[in-house]
């Protein structure tokens, strides 16, 4: 069988194991504009990181000759870096809940798990993209265009909680 499948795989090891989620394209289309908004967290968190860590190891390079002023604002950015941390922890987090992974951190793609030929799959999404039209084997990373006739089916509205209310 060809395209999209719910998961029925014969061989265990293609299978997704008992706490995988599987997503159809509309279910994983409707959670997009909230997983958005964590992904636009997650790279603006990353991107702060950067910074701070720049600046913090300018100032590590002459931690001994350094200023009161500089001195607090080493510590500063050491505290800044930790809650940067955790908040971090918490988007990741917020994704594994809702059963997508982040598939590349520094471009923002996300993987929204599904079945492809009765092998793990994922609905990709980057930010700039307007909708899921990409789909990728879980071992690969080539990116395919969805077939429209995976779109047409009956739409999940199972995630329709998550779309933003306007």
């Amino acid at each position: 069988m060809n395209g999209f499948t719910e998961p029925r795989a014969s061989d265990a090891s293609e299978q997704p194991g008992q706490g995988d989620q599987i997503l159809t394209w509309g279910a994983s289309q409707a959670m997009l504009p909230l997983v958005g908004r964590i992904v636009a967290d997650v790279i603006a968190n990353q991107r702060r990181t950067a910074e701070l860590n720049l600046e913090l190891r300018r100032l590590e390079q002459r931690k001994r000759s350094l200023t009161w002023p500089e001195r607090s604002r080493r510590y500063a950015i050491q505290d800044e870096l930790v809650v940067l941390s955790q908040q971090q922890q918490g988007h990741l987090a917020e994704m594994t809940g809702l059963g997508v992974v982040l598939l590349e951190g520094i471009t923002g793609l996300v993987g929204f798990p599904t079945v492809v030929n009765d092998r793990k799959a994922f609905f990709s999404w980057k930010p700039g993209e307007e909708g899921l039209k990409f789909w990728s084997f879980a071992d690969e990373t080539e990116r395919h265009p969805v077939p429209e006739h995976w779109t047409k089916s009956a739409r999940d509205t199972s995630w329709s909680r998550y779309r933003p209310k306007r």
